[in-house]
């Protein structure tokens, strides 16, 4: 006997560029999803997308939700980095849960807009960092929150990518689209592993940042305060959009009162005054298979079957950080959130 799932979620798919289809063929995997539709600026996206799931596509968000506002449970989010606030609060006001990928948004004030507003409406909203999701950064939190290196004091994070070669010239080293370079894309994904391990919030930020001749930031070298359930952590980050490969190599180590825990490029290792030790971790970690856990637990928080493993907190955390680093870089000085809005 075929089993039906109780619950469809309604969903429609804003930004069909590649991740936004691959996004979709997974949603269309799901036997409790159902696409109603897709918006892109694109007339190739749009047709791609059509011809992929034989459901309409649109220009503009405003066409999907006055044509099928009554239908749809969900919006999933997957457009340029400066339009996930438009987007996102359109959703959101037409009582729609919201799927975004990162960064929630490129200004604190208007990530704080759309925390508060999905709150107010009783609406999910989720952002799209798939490293809560790896065996591996889940463990190197269990091993930090457990205790086993002391109390945090110390944390280096770095990540290096071949990203401004494979980029320039796309919508990503467009400033008015992105909002900023190899920080805000890749580097959301190093400063939400090392906010999410620590369990901590930013609350000041210096630093520099160098566009290597190019529109935006390509490399990044970051010193902040974080705040974690009340002890200061001293955090430096490096971000290279200068690497060597597309596949980021990239490392967080942490340093407690009894101990540290470092992870580099998949090996982890806690060392402390009397032992060192390898951690194995299975399970799988490659893209495709995070992007699936990353939607379904959307889904299921949408159907109320699941929590929201990555809320809108977090990625107001990350957008709190990386604003600070930019507005440090560009004033010279350092930078604290609480300055940053009225909020």
């Amino acid at each position: 006997m075929v089993v039906t799932p109780d619950v469809t979620v309604a969903i429609g798919a804003i930004g069909l560029g590649g991740l936004g289809q691959q996004e979709c063929r997974q949603y269309a995997d799901f036997d409790d999803v159902t696409l109603v539709g897709g918006v892109d600026v694109s007339d190739d996206a749009r047709e791609t997308f059509e011809d992929a799931f034989d459901r309409p596509a649109y220009e503009s968000v405003e066409e999907l939700l006055d044509g099928h506002g009554d239908e749809l449970d969900a919006v999933s989010v997957c457009t340029p980095h400066t339009l996930h606030h438009d987007h996102t609060m359109a959703a959101l006001e037409a009582d729609c849960h919201a799927f975004v990928e990162k960064p929630l948004t490129t200004e604190l004030s208007t990530a704080r807009e759309l925390v508060e507003t999905a709150a107010d409406r009783d609406r999910v909203l989720q952002v799209g960092f798939q490293r809560h999701f790896d065996p591996l950064f889940d463990e190197l939190r269990r091993i930090v929150q457990s205790g086993e290196v002391g109390t945090p004091h110390t944390v280096n994070a770095y990540l290096g990518q071949r990203w401004i070669t494979d980029h320039e010239g796309t919508w990503r080293t467009t400033p008015s689209l992105s909002g900023g370079g190899q920080l805000f894309d890749s580097g959301t994904h190093l400063v939400d592993a090392m906010l999410w391990v620590l369990d901590a919030e930013p609350t000041a930020v210096t630093g520099v940042v160098d566009d290597r001749g190019h529109d935006v930031d390509v490399n990044s070298a970051l010193a902040a305060t974080l705040d974690a359930d009340g002890g200061r952590v001293t955090a430096s980050v490096c971000v290279s959009g200068e690497g060597t490969d597309v596949v980021p190599d990239e490392g967080i180590t942490i340093w407690g009162t009894e101990g540290h825990v470092s992870l580099s490029d998949g090996d982890l290792t806690v060392t402390t005054p009397d032992s060192t030790r390898e951690v194995r971790v299975d399970g799988d970690r490659d893209f495709e298979t995070l992007t699936r856990r990353k939607l379904r637990n959307f889904v299921d928080a949408v159907d109320g079957a699941a929590d929201s493993v990555v809320t809108g907190e977090y990625g107001l955390a990350v957008t709190a950080f990386l604003e600070s680093a930019y507005e440090a870089a560009q004033r010279g000085e350092t930078v604290h959130v609480d300055d940053l809005t009225d909020g």
